[in-house]
């Protein structure tokens, strides 16, 4: 009974502190959760396709490094692994406020309220059975992986960037 508790627990844990996360990175990092966030609404295809090299160019040289006898070089990995997931949870901060525009526009929230609100969504839509493990997941942690990637290089799409007024000629 114990066992059960305890795997309780650290899921609440887990639950609690995944909006938080995500929370912590827009009070931090706001131009950088702010060009992830326009880069998933601008072109999330090129997000996707971004995350999708970024993975694979990650996974080979940590694939590397697992197999290699040194513990040094499985640490490696491991800090690798960290890199990765924290370029993920940048952008899924800018996933959450993407959902936090949207729920600006049906409601009537705060700016933290709403972020909030964003980011318990990604997590409920992610901890559904099926849906959510093996199409929501996977195509959201690719996407935001590329969106962050865009982010940190500061690329932001051309749809976004602001107008140059040309005056008339007269």
């Amino acid at each position: 009974m114990a066992d059960l508790t305890a795997i309780f627990f650290i899921l609440l844990i887990i639950g609690i502190a995944y909006p938080a996360l995500l929370t912590a990175w827009w009070l931090l990092f706001p131009a950088a959760v702010e060009r992830a966030r326009m880069r998933m609404q601008h072109t999330p295809g090129a997000s996707f396709w971004m995350g999708l090299a970024a993975l694979i160019g990650f996974l080979i040289p940590i694939m590397i490094l697992f197999n290699l006898p040194s513990g040094f070089f499985k640490f490696l990995g491991f800090v690798a692994i960290g890199v990765l997931l924290v370029l993920a949870s940048l952008g899924a901060a800018g996933l959450a406020a993407r959902f936090a525009d949207k729920l600006n526009r049906i409601g009537n929230f705060s700016a933290i309220g709403s972020f909030v609100r964003g980011a318990v969504i990604i997590e409920l839509a992610s901890i559904l059975p099926v849906v959510g493990w093996f199409v929501f997941l996977p195509i959201a942690l690719v996407t935001t992986l590329g969106a962050s990637v865009f982010a940190m290089l500061n690329w932001t799409p051309k749809s976004a960037a602001p107008a140059v007024e040309i005056p008339a000629q007269a």
